[in-house]
């Protein structure tokens, strides 16, 4: 059986084609910092494109489904062939995947003109690829552990669909599909993230002797797991409700106990570890933001927020700069510049929380965005070389920044 990297060897073309990490995390962190400087234009009353959506439609679309869509195809795509051994996609089939991501994002930002129909289908290219895409390889590698991720894919996809019909009908800033959209991400950080958190953390205090590590997966976190699906589902259908508050402050303490089992308070010492428990912590405050909102004890746009640019954001900027890092043959270890983006990340979700409690500072609401800005661009510019040269011309750059 052929592994993924002796495929990536014998592709002779663009190093950025010879991993499905290498273009779309690369492409998704400077959508995320050029989508956000686009928002500050809107935000300033400036619309220098005919965009197909709303102001804040568009801006809600561009995250959740432009850079979280791009986010999840480049981890899938990376992660799915080592998780049924069977040859990657890679090349000029890689490249035409990264094409349709771009395109979508291109019909959003540019199609005003066009039909909504013809907008919808351009965007949704990319998830129904790799719809097949998992389900040809799950089918074939008989992989029936990870069917759950399939599912929240269509979720997504779906997700996608009722949101560009809700646009076409009137706004979609908080429609079904806009929740339905992060409430398939945030299932995906739940079960994704509930076991590379606790796995990495193991292999990093284990390598130190630690007397103490993380609990593995257990019929708990199943249990944990059911109460975060009813709380997102509860969040979809009546985001406001009595009853959706008290399961949201249900599930965010249960995260809480399920990530204290995970040995945080031990990983000081590397960032691309700690940073793994904070973005999962930013789920559980997310819950307990979002249930507060439900009583009215705070804005819901900050509450949620700390779910988008935190758990989202945090979690898929740690998974970017690790996986981008390990699949280089690069050490597993965060540089100081690397460590600053996490920092502008955690900051830029506290100033936005912070911006909901007191809407009238609205100097806020433009330091989350400038901080946003710089850890994604930083990202970009940072890993530029790992992400578009070999791996040996990558590891030359890499060894001279200081640790």
């Amino acid at each position: 059986m052929t592994t993924t990297t002796p495929q990536a060897r014998r592709w002779t073309g663009p190093a950025l084609f010879s991993h499905g990490f290498r273009p779309f995390f690369l492409l998704a962190a400077i959508w995320a910092a050029f989508a956000m400087v686009f928002w500050l234009l809107l935000l300033a009353g400036h619309t220098p494109l005919n965009h197909a959506f709303g102001p804040i439609d568009w801006h809600a679309h561009a995250f959740v489904f432009g850079y979280l869509g791009g986010v999840i195809a480049g981890f899938l795509l990376t992660a799915v062939p080592n998780w049924t051994g069977r040859l990657p996609v890679l090349g000029w089939p890689l490249a035409a995947l990264a094409g349709l991501w771009g395109l979508g994002r291109l019909a959003v930002l540019i199609g005003g003109a066009l039909p909504p129909v013809t907008v919808a289908l351009a965007d949704l290219a990319l998830p129904i690829a790799l719809i097949g895409f998992l389900a040809r390889e799950i089918l074939a590698g008989r992989n029936w552990r990870n069917l759950p991720v399939l599912g929240l894919m269509g979720l997504f996809a779906l997700a996608n669909a009722l949101f560009h019909w809700e646009a076409a009908h009137g706004p979609a800033q908080d429609g079904y599909g806009l929740r339905l959209g992060m409430a398939a991400g945030l299932l995906l950080i739940a079960l994704i993230g509930g076991r590379i958190v606790p796995s990495f953390t193991r292999n990093w205090l284990a390598k130190r002797r630690a007397a103490r590590l993380p609990v593995p997966f257990a019929r708990a976190d199943g249990v944990v797991m059911m109460l975060t699906g009813t709380a997102l589902a509860a969040f979809v259908l009546v985001p406001d409700g009595g009853g959706t508050g008290v399961l949201c402050i249900m599930a965010g303490l249960a995260n809480i106990w399920r990530m204290s089992r995970w040995q945080g308070q031990q990983t000081g010492r590397e960032p691309l570890v700690w940073v793994l428990h904070v973005a999962y912590a930013m789920l559980a405050l997310g819950f307990l933001s979002v249930g507060a909102a439900a009583f009215e004890l705070m804005a819901q746009s900050g509450a949620r927020h700390v779910w988008l640019a935190g758990a989202i954001g945090l979690m898929t900027l740690a998974v970017m700069t690790r996986a981008s890092l390990g699949h280089a043959g690069l050490p597993l270890t965060a540089s100081r510049p690397v460590a600053a983006l996490y920092i502008c990340l955690i900051g830029a979700t506290f100033a936005r929380l912070a911006a909901g409690i007191w809407p009238a500072e609205f100097w806020l609401l433009y330091l989350s965005a400038t901080l946003w800005i710089g850890s994604f661009g930083g990202f970009a510019v940072i890993y530029w070389p790992i992400l578009t040269r070999p791996k040996h011309a990558s590891k030359a750059v890499s060894t001279a920044r200081p640790s």
